[in-house]
């Protein structure tokens, strides 16, 4: 069998339009656009990239976007008081700072300061206890796109086995979360868990973020699994070759022969994320003005 492609990058699209028609639905009623603040310390180039292609999607779909880029040399005092800064302002309803920081500052206790009214990753303690407790609270992008995805291709996911592998705070605990409030069985693995074939053959989705190339083997998979793949890893060039190509932390090849749906790497999760976080953002600025939030989001 060879799986069906899931096209984040198609979904992503609609996403982002159903987002803009909300957006702009959102402008009429509180006369002021919704709002997305990002700060960028340091001058970390896949950062500024990310920075950029953030801007432009915010601008795109019809709101505010606010960068403040500060110095690599920013104290951890001055970031604090930058994120107090935006915390207070009312044109800003989404707060990202944009991760990792320069070695020398405390990401948490940075992350920790995000109001979580304004937390459009979704990383704060409060974020994470909502996500814990069933509330509506703000939820990691990545993982929100990825449940999005498995929705659209699965419909009910209740009572489906679901394996995570990974258990950052960014991905793989939220994910388990999710997917666990959509009623499926889910087992978290990860570096020490024995016996990973065995326990990601028994799955009927595998959601592989654990940050190792092509790690996850086509014979590891049960037989029309749904696959998420959330790793991106650049391998070594090919000679002659400037860079190396991107992959995920599934073996794709094999892998598009055994599951009966798959996301590629480039183009499936990826576009997800940016998608979920213009929506995370138009939703906070809706509860901010106590509006309920309409269009399917």
């Amino acid at each position: 069998m060879t799986a069906r492609i899931i096209d984040g990058k198609a979904f992503a699209a609609g996403l982002r339009e159903r987002v803009a028609k909300v957006a702009a639905e959102f402008e009429e009623k509180a006369g002021r656009k919704a709002g997305l603040a990002v700060v960028l310390v340091g001058e970390d180039p896949a950062s500024q990239v990310y920075v950029r292609s953030k801007g432009k999607a915010t601008i795109a779909a019809g709101m505010e976007s606010f960068e403040h880029r500060m110095p690599e040399s920013t104290s951890q005092e001055l970031l604090l008081a930058k994120v107090d800064e935006l915390n207070a302002d009312p044109s800003v309803d989404g707060i990202l700072v944009q991760l990792p920081l320069p070695k020398h500052l405390d990401e948490q206790a940075v992350v920790d300061r995000i109001s979580p009214a304004k937390d459009v990753d979704g990383l704060t303690p409060v974020s994470t206890g909502q996500l814990a407790l069933g509330q509506a609270g703000l939820v990691p992008c990545t993982p929100l796109g990825s449940l999005m995805l498995l929705k659209d291709q699965l419909g009910d996911l209740s009572g489906m086995d679901a394996v995570v592998i990974g258990r950052s705070i960014l991905v793989g605990k939220p994910m388990a979360q999710l997917l666990l409030d959509a009623n499926a069985t889910v087992t978290i693995a990860h570096s020490r868990t024995k016996n990973l074939p065995e326990v990601v053959g028994r799955a009927d989705i595998v959601v592989a973020a654990v940050g190792r190339a092509e790690m996850v083997k086509a014979d590891w998979l049960k037989e029309g699994a749904t696959v998420i793949d959330v790793g991106i890893n650049r391998l070594s060039p090919e000679p002659g070759a400037e860079k190396g190509r991107l992959v995920g932390d599934v073996d794709f090849a094999g892998a598009s022969q055994k599951a009966g749906a798959i996301t590629p790497v480039p183009g499936g999760v990826g576009p997800m994320t940016i998608a979920v976080l213009l929506r995370n953002t138009v939703v906070a600025a809706h509860r901010r003005e106590g509006m309920e939030v309409l269009g399917g989001l």
